[in-house]
């Protein structure tokens, strides 16, 4: 069953919407709606692409990072959402903590809103 902190892989298209490639994602909250739709955020080993104040940076000796199924240092691109059906999420791949994901999603709230 799938739940909130979970990391996933599914298949991001590129921003001019061509095919992109299997990679992990953050499950961030179900829509409120009667579909199965979720919010997720792309995960990149790609760690320049870091925005500060909103993404983070997962690491090995952080202490959750062995519980998400990674196998190096990424960036939690918040930049990068999508919401999608699903069954298009394909397996748990591991989960973060939930200290992690509270902090991840006021940094959402915080960019959108455009406070700081």
């Amino acid at each position: 069953m799938l739940s909130e902190g979970q990391v996933v892989a599914f298949r991001f298209k590129q921003t001019n919407q061509t095919e992109g490639k299997l990679r992990p994602a953050l499950v961030l909250r179900k829509l409120p709606t009667n579909f199965d739709d979720w919010l997720i955020c792309m995960i990149s080993s790609q760690t320049q692409q870091y925005i500060p104040e909103i993404d983070e940076i997962i690491k090995p000796d952080d202490k959750d990072f062995k519980d998400t199924g990674l196998r190096t240092e990424s960036v939690i691109r918040l930049c990068r959402l999508a919401v999608v059906e699903s069954s298009f999420l394909l397996g748990k791949l591991g989960q973060i903590d939930k200290e992690r994901l509270e902090r991840l999603k006021k940094n959402l709230c915080q960019w959108i809103s455009g406070s700081e």
